[in-house]
């Protein structure tokens, strides 16, 4: 297995709409995915994503370049991105998860931390208490537990994610039976991602995209490890069974359609970063409209004069 990183772009987002948000994922479901594959021995070895995710998550929060106090990392109870970070720049962390066998097996870092077992859209603390939350998860809970001025920064995977698996179950069963339903969990698209965030009440934000590209040995290992992850499909609209011989033709179009030419198949995951500030009237606020005092149509002549004084001051 070889992962391949690519990054795509930044995103600057303005939006700032308040709205409502819809229940897609069967907690419960969720909560026994997580629960199975954190209680497996080997459960380390599925961890590859999320310590390349929690990596760069970490790398942004070093790049905001400000201490903070009290921080929560909101459903990952193995602490990804904790073991990244030190505690010169974090002074406490809560970890929270909805499965008690991740907090039991996070993992070491330096900073004091305390573990609360909780669903990741119910967190149980008052609002107002954290200077930075680290998640994948819901804004809007995220957002009432941050300081005025705190700073969310986060990761999750994106609407392109997984799409060789997605398209060749779509069409074997299509090809076998007739019709096709959803067997990947549905995955928020980054044109999206800043209207959410507007709409949770968060403003500054910063979208950035990964692209990572995982090579397996076939469809049915890129399966298993998403089992592994605790990953599998929870949407309420999945359908629990996929026939044998549906399976088999969608991991030979799979290898048809984007196998390489060593025999290994490619597995993408768009990755989403995030950042986004609770309001507060120290920050930063765009000027009024027509207040600007160059028009865009002088930005040559500026250029232009730059270009003649910086040769004048060559001069000797």
């Amino acid at each position: 297995m070889n992962i391949t990183v690519k990054s795509l772009r930044s995103v600057r987002c303005l939006s700032s709409r308040q709205g409502g948000a819809m229940n897609v994922f069967d907690r419960s479901m969720k909560r026994k995915q997580k629960q199975w594959a954190s209680s497996l021995l080997d459960s380390d070895k599925y961890d590859y994503l999320r310590d390349e995710a929690g990596s760069r998550v970490a790398d942004r929060v070093y790049d905001v370049s400000r201490t903070f106090p009290l921080a929560l990392d909101v459903g990952c109870g193995k602490s990804h991105v904790a073991e990244h970070l030190s505690k010169e720049i974090v002074e406490r962390l809560f970890l929270t998860d909805i499965s008690d066998s991740s907090l039991r097996n996070r993992r070491k870092c330096e900073i004091p931390g305390h573990c609360v077992l909780a669903d990741e859209e119910f967190l149980p603390f008052k609002e107002n208490t954290f200077d930075l939350v680290l998640s994948s998860m819901r804004y809007r809970t995220i957002y009432q537990v941050l300081k005025p001025d705190g700073v969310f920064i986060g990761a999750m995977v994106g609407g392109e994610t997984l799409y060789e698996l997605r398209c060749s179950l779509q069409l074997a069963e299509l090809e076998r039976e007739g019709g096709f339903a959803p067997h990947i969990s549905p995955y928020t698209a980054v044109t999206d991602l800043g209207n959410l965030l507007g709409r949770a009440g968060f403003n500054m934000l910063t979208v950035d995209i990964d692209e990572v590209q995982v090579n397996y040995p076939g469809m049915l290992e890129v399966m298993s490890d998403l089992q592994g992850m605790g990953e599998s499909n929870c949407a309420w609209t999945r359908k629990s069974l996929l026939h044998r011989d549906t399976i088999l033709a969608a991991a030979a179009i799979y290898k048809e359609m984007y196998g390489n030419e060593d025999g290994s198949v490619p597995a993408t995951f768009q990755i989403l970063y995030m950042i986004g500030w609770k309001p507060h009237e120290s920050q930063a606020k765009p000027a009024k409209r027509g207040s600007a005092n160059v028009s865009f149509a002088n930005l040559s002549k500026i250029s232009k004069l730059q270009t003649v004084h910086q040769k004048t001051n060559e001069k000797p």
